[in-house]
């Protein structure tokens, strides 16, 4: 059930939290993270959403905050995450992530080249070893063309999987059939996270693996559905959310990920403050799965400016109205 507007708003904070690096193109993430009955939840959607998008990531808010979901592990395990940074800096980044076999490695980045793309590559696979999983994520900004060619120069460094490497369904399809017997599989993300049918892609064999986030797909409870329905190897990321939204995207994990796989939930790393004492940073290779309890005086450090809390606060009250008016 929807709580109204006013038990939602009770105890929200809106936070802006500082990134070490440039990522997603930001340098700053904002956040509301909200208490309900069952603890404290998130609402994030990114800022250029449009409100009937941020639909989803209210509902898991709610979904999260005001059900008792139970954890079904201890633990999970995670990937480092390696943005756009010069090959240099790579084995420096990586020691924030301790015990991690796995990495995701962010190509196709705006202002660089493939070239730039494969030094980055050799980078990880140097500093990880032969034995470690490295995947790349070019967030649906490759042609099939410019796929392809990438695609042909970095497998020589056996990749686990290509995340999102063309932006729709039909050029996902298109590079499968085109790279076949290159031995890369294709992995789906916005083409799951931000579509109408986050199941068509799996239907048009379109991807060897999903990728799911818990806020974008409307919550634990609804992206559980969504794996229990593609028939396809999952694996469980983040949007880059707060340690709270981690949590969330924990639980999801826990119950419901492929096994064999590295969830994308260790970027908590990416940030130099947090809304807990007790972040959800990798110890080891793997991320706990608890509820993280807030800290009054870190939402007082990073508590947004008046002008962006209101405006949070403002699209909180517009998207429940959205969430209402559907029933």
């Amino acid at each position: 059930m929807l709580p109204d507007l006013a038990d939602l708003l009770a105890d929200a904070h809106v936070v802006a939290l500082p990134m070490r690096v440039r990522f997603r193109g930001i340098t700053t993430r904002e956040a509301v993270v909200l208490r309900g009955p069952s603890g404290w939840t998130e609402f994030s959607p990114f800022v250029e959403y449009d409100d009937a998008e941020a639909a989803a990531w209210l509902r898991a808010a709610v979904d999260f905050g005001w059900t008792d979901h139970e954890p079904t592990a201890g633990s999970v395990p995670v990937n480092a995450t390696v943005p756009a940074i010069v090959a240099d800096d790579v084995a420096d980044l990586l020691r924030r992530y301790p015990g991690c076999t796995t990495a995701k490695v962010k190509v196709a980045e705006p202002g660089t080249t493939v070239d730039d793309d494969v030094a980055r590559v050799a980078a990880v696979r140097r500093a990880m070893g032969p034995d470690a999983a490295v995947r790349v994520d070019a967030n649906g900004l490759w042609s099939v063309d410019q796929a392809a060619a990438a695609l042909e120069r970095l497998a020589p460094f056996d990749l686990q999987y290509a995340e999102q490497p063309c932006a729709t369904v039909p050029e996902l399809a298109a590079l499968r059939d085109r790279i076949d017997g290159l031995g890369v599989r294709i992995a789906a993300d916005e083409s799951v996270r931000k579509a109408t049918d986050p199941l068509a892609v799996a239907r048009a064999g379109a991807a060897d693996v999903l990728v799911v986030k818990a806020q974008p797909l409307g919550g634990v409870t609804a992206a559980r559905r969504v794996i229990a329905e593609a028939g396809l190897p999952c694996v469980v990321s983040s949007a880059l959310d707060t340690s709270v939204g981690l949590g969330m995207g924990a639980f999801l994990a826990a119950a419901a990920m492929s096994p064999g796989y590295a969830a994308g939930l260790g970027t908590a790393v990416m940030f130099t403050g947090d809304v807990t004492t007790a972040p959800l940073l990798p110890v080891e290779g793997r991320v706990p799965v608890r509820r993280v309890e807030v800290s009054p005086e870190l939402l007082a450090r990073y508590a947004a400016s008046p002008e962006r809390s209101a405006w949070w606060r403002e699209r909180v009250a517009r998207v429940h109205a959205l969430l209402a008016a559907a029933g």
